[in-house]
């Protein structure tokens, strides 16, 4: 009776093992995730921090100080990475004169953004993925260009994710390309990004994503204490600055406010990220920024791209804009010291993991539509095949309509399914998915009628 008991508990056991879900993990990209280095990136902060300054207004003939030098120290990182890249990546520093103004630029400059490029190797994929962190920073006040400013959280660790990430991708080929960017002039007004997207608009890029990193290597608040490197968030939009007239009306009839393309690509590097970074939770938080504040994601949001902030959980701001001393027994200062080198790396996988995810997936499926001619309690699903890419299927997301997460998917080889599940009560989007699991930005389906 007991070895009958027995074994009638191992078949079971065995049944509930069988059903539950296993993540897939694309093992390119969990090897890449494996590379990323928190001695690396230790390694470029103490560089960068090394430079004394990098305020934009500082000296650009001093080869060891001020943003002239920052600038060509990260494109000497970038040209290192090239010779590993066969040819894939080249690197140069895009400069722009930026004239006075009558707010934080109080003479004329060049500015310069530091870019590499990983060119795809799909001639027909023209998709353009983007991460960026500004090399710039301040001290107490915006416009000290000389004084001794180590910026080493902001933004040091969102240039060290970018450029970490470009030593492992480099040596990887994508069918999309992909673009690494340390912008200047964030503290002076978001400058090197706006020049950037502006630039992006006119030339009529098709950027796919761009994940700003933005202070993403510390773990504690000041004032409230709160100590914890397994969150991060990830700020986003709901609707885009193209969502007007008879497009905003249809996301009203349609309840789709929180659907928006920066909405869908959160809940992607949500998805994404969890999968091959251990012991992170992205926090997905439902605007464009901080409160009242902004930062280099915004200006592609403003010329209608796809963008995201990425932010450590916890900000201290003793730490942030501050000169260094010691004042009432506190020391302020944005110093190395008060890093967390471990959170840092774990926030640069997440951009990994995301960014090859995407480079790596097919465009997304083209002409989605949901059959709406007839009343029914069925979910009726078409669409085209996405314009670039191999597929081996498309995954059908689902979710409530009180639900901020895809909550179940069904995968399918066919470019329609019909679901007994009214659209009534749950949302639907549609991703392409490659032969190795790579999933595209999923599109919500449009009425067909």
């Amino acid at each position: 009776m007991k070895k009958i008991f027995f074994l009638t508990c191992t078949v079971i056991f065995s049944q509930i093992l069988l059903s539950q879900e296993i993540t897939q993990k694309d093992p390119e990209i969990e090897k890449m995730v494996g590379e990323v280095s928190k001695d690396s990136l230790k390694s470029y902060i103490t560089k960068l921090v090394s430079l004394g300054t990098r305020n934009t207004l500082s000296t650009q003939r001093n080869p060891n100080r001020g943003i002239g030098a920052a600038r060509l120290w990260v494109l000497s990182k970038f040209n290192e990475f090239a010779r590993q890249s066969g040819g894939r990546l080249t690197a140069f520093i895009d400069t722009t004169i930026y004239k006075k103004d009558s707010r934080r630029v109080d003479r004329d400059i060049v500015l310069g953004n530091v870019v590499a490029t990983l060119k795809g190797t799909d001639a027909n994929d023209n998709r353009v993925f983007i991460i960026s962190g500004h090399l710039d920073n301040r001290r107490s006040d915006v416009m000290d260009s000389t004084g001794d400013a180590p910026g080493a959280n902001d933004d040091g660790s969102g240039t060290s994710a970018v450029i970490e990430c470009a030593r492992v991708m480099s040596k990887h080929s994508f069918p999309a390309t992909i673009i690494f960017v340390a912008v200047s002039g964030e503290e002076q007004g978001l400058l090197g990004s706006t020049y950037m997207a502006e630039k992006a608009k006119k030339e009529n890029w098709n950027i796919g994503a761009v994940l700003n990193n933005d202070i993403i290597g510390s773990n504690n608040s000041n004032e409230t204490d709160i100590i914890n490197n397994t969150k991060v968030r990830v700020f986003s939009e709901g609707l885009s600055i193209l969502d007007t007239g008879r497009a905003l009306t249809t996301i009203r009839n349609q309840g789709l406010e929180n659907d928006g393309n920066s909405r869908q690509l959160a809940r992607y590097i949500k998805e994404t990220g969890e999968r091959y970074v251990d012991h992170l939770e992205v926090v997905m938080v439902y605007r464009q920024d901080r409160f009242l504040r902004g930062g280099d994601h915004l200006p592609y949001l403003q010329n209608g791209f796809t963008a995201v902030r990425i932010t450590e959980m916890n900000e201290n701001f003793y730490h942030q804009h501050q000169d260094v001393r010691i004042e009432n027994g506190i020391q302020f200062g944005d110093l190395p010291e008060f890093m967390d080198f471990e959170y840092l790396r774990k926030n640069t996988c997440l951009n990994l993991c995301n960014l090859a995810n995407l480079a790596k997936a097919p465009t997304a499926p083209q002409d989605i539509r949901v059959e709406v001619k007839r009343l029914t309690n069925y979910t009726n699903l078409s669409w085209q095949t996405p314009k670039t890419g191999k597929v081996k299927g498309y995954y059908v997301l689902m979710r409530e309509t009180t639900s901020a997460f895809w909550q179940k998917k069904f995968f399918v080889k066919d470019t329609k399914i019909d679901l007994p599940y009214s659209k009534d009560n749950y949302f639907f989007a549609v991703q392409s998915i490659s032969e190795d699991g790579n999933e595209s930005i999923p599109v919500v389906p449009v009425p067909e009628r």
